[in-house]
């Protein structure tokens, strides 16, 4: 499918899943295709693959989420007047898309109640975790290292999670 017709099937306030396949030898998406989508009402872009046109896309304000940046447009094979077809993008409809400046996670829709739910647990506990470290309170002793230390001596199959997990911190 191309991106124009998948520009055509998505809804506003949807996040538009490019597959290039990886490639970072080419770029599928620059500032003509983030203006296309920004009027579509597309919410943001995700490529698996590079983009192009890096200032232009910040001029533009669409989020547009990929491995990274590379100067050179998609070529065509030499017996070739069509792109190649490409697999889509692991999503679908109902599925939640969450990027900020560290990646990208898809979160399937018939999970995505409980994996918000732990989000927001794990972002409520390091946040406060912070502001205690902050305040002097060091994160070595809100998570109580020593004690999993021990614990872990005496137990060599006991995990930092399942110990953050018995005194309710995180360290994501």
């Amino acid at each position: 499918m191309s991106i124009l017709a998948g520009i055509d099937a998505a809804a506003g306030g949807e996040v538009l899943l490019i597959d290039n396949l990886g490639r970072t030898d080419e770029a599928c998406v620059g500032d003509l295709v983030a203006i296309e989508a920004r009027q579509a009402g597309i919410a943001g872009v995700v490529v698996w693959g590079c983009h192009r046109d890096t200032d232009e896309l910040a001029a533009i304000g669409l989020p547009v989420f990929s491995i990274g940046p590379c100067p050179a447009s998609p070529r065509l094979g030499p017996d070739s007047t069509e792109p190649p077809s490409l697999p889509p993008v692991a999503g679908e409809d109902g599925d939640l898309v969450v990027a900020d400046s560290d990646g990208v996670l898809v979160v399937p829709a018939a999970v995505r109640g409980d994996v918000t739910a732990l989000a927001e647990r794990i972002v409520t506990a390091e946040r406060a975790q912070a502001e205690r470290a902050l305040a002097g309170d060091s994160l070595r002793e809100q998570l109580q290292w020593k004690a999993f230390q021990e614990r872990r001596r005496a137990e060599p199959g006991y995990t930092f999670r399942s110990h953050l997990a018995l005194i309710n911190g995180a360290f994501e």
